[in-house]
């Protein structure tokens, strides 16, 4: 969507020259300790995987971001790739996938929505990092986002929200903020700040 290519670009793009792909061979412990494990997680249609690609695109492991569409024939995308995922246009199971930043490995964990495969979801949350959290900025908090919320406050993961969908009608921002802030009693910190929603957004 447009604040995921918007935000994307302000975070990675501006040092996407410096990117790049290690092939040398080093210790164990080197590798462990270059490497970082980033979930990104969130109520179903929050826009997951179109996160990871611009991700991946951005990072350089990928030369076009395959558009995640309502009809089953326009969809291709990295992380999406079982063919029932492709039919439903939603991720069903964890996938895994990486690039080489700076001195890096990021290995970014693309993990389903919906509540009924949450248990794939608990499991790479048990091998992150830390996660980004996409939230619906249309809806909010919702069910499933609520769970996991509760998921990284348990294993005390640093959590990074994204609002996304802010080209459409939408909550302000500060809406946002204060849900999250009362009822999970966390601090926020804005790090960018929006312009208006729908077809005033910028």
């Amino acid at each position: 969507s447009s604040s995921i290519q918007r935000t994307s670009s302000c975070i990675l793009h501006a040092t996407d020259s410096s990117s790049t792909t290690t092939t040398s061979f080093q210790a164990p412990s080197q590798e462990i300790n270059r490497r970082r494990n980033l979930a990104i997680i969130s109520h179903p249609d929050s826009g997951k995987t179109t996160m990871t690609e611009k991700l991946l695109l951005y990072g350089g492991a990928i030369q076009q971001a395959g558009a995640v569409r309502q009809k089953a024939q326009q969809r291709s995308t990295q992380s999406d790739f079982m063919e029932m995922e492709k039919e439903r246009g939603i991720s069903i199971s964890s996938t895994v996938m990486n690039f080489d930043y700076q001195t890096k490995r990021i290995n970014i964990l693309d993990t389903p929505g919906h509540q009924d495969f949450s248990e794939d979801t608990y499991r790479a949350l048990a091998a992150a990092d830390n996660a980004i959290m996409l939230l619906d900025a249309a809806k909010g908090l919702e069910p499933q986002t609520r769970k996991l919320f509760e998921v990284c406050r348990m294993r005390n993961l640093p959590l990074f929200t994204f609002v996304n969908k802010m080209d459409r009608p939408a909550l302000s921002p500060y809406q946002i903020m204060d849900q999250i802030q009362e009822e999970f009693e966390l601090e926020t910190h804005p790090i960018l700040w929006p312009i208006g929603d729908g077809d005033l957004f910028k």
